[in-house]
């Protein structure tokens, strides 16, 4: 994948990866439900909010947004003796992922394709604004109790705010320099990826560094990798997470060699979501950018990535027939099938 085609792909577009891998844009946003009258206590009824919240949208916009039922979950949060009635009675996540309608635009942008993919993105990003504005602080009547909303996109969603956060942190709070030397972030870190999505097939239902090196170098060259277990992904204070299966999901941090490159990486994995071919799952990943670069990893773990990939780059793998011999009683890649928790 070259540079320009990263740098000139719209927000609505996918982009096909190695490995069977593809990632889909979608717009994502969280949002906390209260009691419009904290006077007045009311259970909450998650299958009438969600109701109501779709047709809502459907009804309400002057461009409708059609949302299938299991692309928003309604979480109610756990009755405790000391909540008080302003506070939240439930936390949901709305994922719109038919973004379609966007792709058109004014054929004075057609000329040029630069030109277009702006109009794209100042297209999506208006109506993305919009949407939160209309959404934020609505009241939905339920049966003659009102309820209300308010509603976020989530930091890992907003590239824009996130390039704000750290062109501030590296021009006032990091005095213009990184611990690792360089004068921009290059590390980013995404929570919540399918760990047999970076497996090798029939080999291991582990991710692999190889794998995971191949697909993440869809963006530049790698300088240092990072795989590890992410069973927190998916809990929150309200969930004990007993039904996440340990090794379910993992976490890769990558460090590009190039600003470039970690930017438009950072660009393309925000607000799209991840697709295996032949799978009708989605995982609905989490990606951000770390301040401390790669140093927070210890340096002897720096090291053994740094090797692996030295070896992945040269494509030596001579012991290839042991591993797969030694791996031969894993278990087959599409055995126990499980929905990624989102």
């Amino acid at each position: 994948m070259t540079v320009k085609l990263l740098e000139s792909l719209p927000p609505t577009e996918t982009l096909e990866m190695e490995n069977g891998l593809k990632l889909v844009p979608r717009l994502k946003l969280n949002f906390t439900v209260y009691h419009s009258s904290p006077s007045v206590s009311k259970s909450l009824d998650e299958w009438k909010l969600k109701r109501a919240l779709i047709d809502f949208l459907k009804t309400s916009l002057s461009v409708p947004v059609i949302v299938p039922e299991e692309d928003l979950v309604i979480k109610r949060i756990k009755e405790l003796k000391t909540r008080k009635r302003e506070d939240p009675l439930a936390r949901g996540t709305l994922f719109v992922r038919d973004l379609g309608f966007l792709k058109t635009v004014n054929k004075r942008y057609e000329e040029e394709e630069e030109e277009e993919v702006t109009a794209l993105e100042k297209k999506f990003l208006d109506w993305r604004r919009v949407l939160v504005e209309k959404l934020d602080g609505i009241e939905l009547n339920l049966e003659g109790f009102k309820f209300k909303l308010t509603v976020v996109i989530p930091e890992s969603d907003n590239f824009e705010e996130m390039k704000k956060a750290w062109e501030e942190f590296y021009a006032f709070g990091n005095r213009g320099y990184s611990r690792s030397g360089s004068q921009g972030p290059d590390t980013i870190t995404l929570r919540g990826a399918p760990s047999r999505w970076f497996a090798e097939p029939r080999v291991s239902s582990k991710p692999s560094m190889l794998v995971t090196h191949t697909i993440f170098s869809t963006f530049g060259k790698i300088r240092n990798l990072n795989i590890a277990v992410d069973d927190d992904f998916g809990k929150d204070g309200n969930e004990d997470g007993e039904d996440i299966i340990s090794g379910l999901h993992c976490k890769i941090t990558v460090q590009f060699e190039k600003h470039r490159d970690f930017y438009n990486a950072l660009k393309v994995l925000s607000g799209r979501s991840l697709q295996k071919q032949g799978s009708r799952l989605w995982a609905d990943y989490e990606v951000t950018w770390e301040k401390d670069g790669f140093t927070l990893y210890s340096r002897s773990q720096t090291q053994v990535n740094g090797s692996r990939m030295q070896e992945m780059a040269a494509g030596k793998f001579k012991n290839e027939a042991l591993r797969r011999q030694r791996y031969s009683g894993s278990i087959p890649d599409d055995s126990q099938r499980k929905r990624f928790k989102e």
